[in-house]
């Protein structure tokens, strides 16, 4: 008697879409972002039900709504715990992490440093507009000094932090800043991103059209330099990475900084998780308990 044998459907864009429309200002960044991702995904051809989607609050936080993945929309700057939990209960997801430079070096700031030392592998896409766009125009943790917003009209007085410094020295093992004007480019970060084992940063430059209108397209078009175009840069090399990450002003370098293969990821450190992920495994509990646990969560 034959068998019929399933053909897995190949994912187009079209099945990437989510169930509603982005609502962003026209013009923002974040659109540019979304795109890439969903092409990654198609061209990676991860299987939607093994991907999910975690986010902050934000503009951009908003982008698990607009891709057809499992997504969850959490807390401002509690993005990156809650996906470290979803990423140790089923190490065999995708976990994707999106966010802002607010909700993700500001509020978030902590769990960023925290979960880049366990190396939890996701996939953390910062769309950095230097400023709080949801808010409607403030001072952000990337906002450069003298730039007058809302809440600092007559100029920004604190130093700006500088991410891929700070995930460079709090040990994430791929970093790597894209623009959203370079879309083809930033899909192939995303792509490295999501195929590396442990964390994966990426920062990306995505213009606030709106609240401002100090880094737009037109100002960074002409500084962002490829680290790819570079022969003679070496990824693997920390400290070259480093030298290259303060680079700020007429030259900007967007790519890959760093990337280290020989660590392993907090999951694959556990050796709880040796005989596969906890949501398939018998938790030796009685059904009461945790038929009770679930109803008190719900």
């Amino acid at each position: 008697m034959a068998t019929a044998t399933l053909t897995p459907k190949t994912l187009t864009m079209a099945d990437m879409k989510g169930k509603v429309d982005p609502d962003w200002c026209p013009g923002c960044g974040d659109f540019g972002v979304l795109a890439a991702l969903q092409k990654a995904l198609v061209e990676l051809q991860i299987p939607t039900h093994n991907i999910v989607t975690i986010s902050g609050i934000g503009c951009s936080s908003n982008l698990p709504g607009y891709i057809n993945t499992y997504g969850m929309h959490t807390l401002h700057g509690r993005a990156l715990a809650v996906a470290t939990g979803v990423k140790q209960a089923n190490h065999e997801l995708t976990v994707i992490v999106t966010g802002g430079d607010g909700d993700g070096f500001g509020i978030g700031g902590n769990h960023f440093v925290h979960t880049m030392r366990r190396n939890v592998d996701l996939l953390y896409i910062v769309m950095d507009n230097q400023i709080y766009g949801l808010t409607t125009g403030q001072t952000s943790p990337t906002s450069r000094v003298g730039m007058k917003t809302k809440s600092m009209p007559f100029g920004n007085i604190e130093a700006p932090i500088n991410p891929i410094t700070m995930a460079l020295a709090a040990g994430a093992t791929f970093i790597a800043r894209g623009f959203s004007g370079e879309q083809k480019h930033l899909t192939e970060l995303i792509k490295h991103g999501i195929e590396h084992k442990g964390f994966s940063f990426i920062d990306v430059f995505s213009p606030c059209v709106t609240y401002n209108h100090d880094n737009t397209y037109q100002w960074f078009r002409p500084r962002v330099k490829k680290l790819e175009d570079d022969a003679g840069y070496d990824a693997t090399d920390w400290t070259a990475a480093m030298e290259r990450s303060v680079l700020w002003g007429e030259e900007i370098p967007i790519g890959k900084f760093f990337e280290r293969t020989d660590l392993p990821s907090l999951h694959a450190a556990e050796p709880v998780l040796n005989d596969g992920a906890l949501v398939h495994r018998d938790l030796r509990l009685p059904p009461e308990v945790t038929r009770g646990f679930i109803e008190e969560l719900m």
